[in-house]
């Protein structure tokens, strides 16, 4: 009922975040070059490059955990495999990243942390695991080895949803 509209909004945020994150090392690497920092005697140009460096590895990571939700949100499937575990930690960096934000910036930030890692947590516990069909129909309550089972009529045998039952050996 609302993982699909969840995914959907899991899926634009991750890909604005992603956005986000990337320029704003971009601009970091661009504001450590024209000012000639230093830190600990480190290059500047190396600190520079490796800021934009790891702002377009970090922005690709999150574009791909992006990716992974509008997949989710588009098929309606829960994710599996390397999806499932780019989502997970996807949340567990959200969760740090509000750690941090609250110690360091302030509570609307970590605010923002924690709802993002709140909607990725949903997209990964709102499909359940059923695959097939949940049977609803009246259950005998003597089992189906009684002979009372079997002399009642089959009507569903011959239904696609349930196949004939398979003969037993005693």
């Amino acid at each position: 009922m609302i993982r699909r509209p969840v995914a959907w909004v899991v899926a634009v945020v991750l890909f604005a975040e992603a956005f986000g994150v990337a320029m704003l090392n971009w601009l970091m690497g661009d504001l450590v070059d024209a000012q000639n920092m230093s830190l600990a005697g480190l290059d500047p140009d190396a600190m520079s490059t490796s800021s934009k460096i790891g702002g377009v590895v970090f922005g690709l990571y999150f574009a791909l955990c992006a990716l992974v939700a509008l997949l989710v949100a588009v098929r309606d499937r829960q994710p599996a495999g390397l999806g499932r575990v780019l989502l997970i930690s996807a949340a567990v960096v959200h969760g740090l990243l509000g750690a941090v934000a609250w110690a360091l910036i302030g509570w609307p930030q970590f605010l923002f942390m924690v709802v993002v890692l709140a909607l990725i947590v949903l997209v990964l516990v709102t499909y359940d695991g059923r695959r097939g069909p949940v049977t609803t129909g009246p259950q005998d309550p003597n089992g189906p080895g009684t002979p009372e089972a079997s002399q009642a009529p089959q009507e569903t045998a011959g239904s696609p949803l349930t196949p004939p039952t398979a003969p037993t050996t005693p």
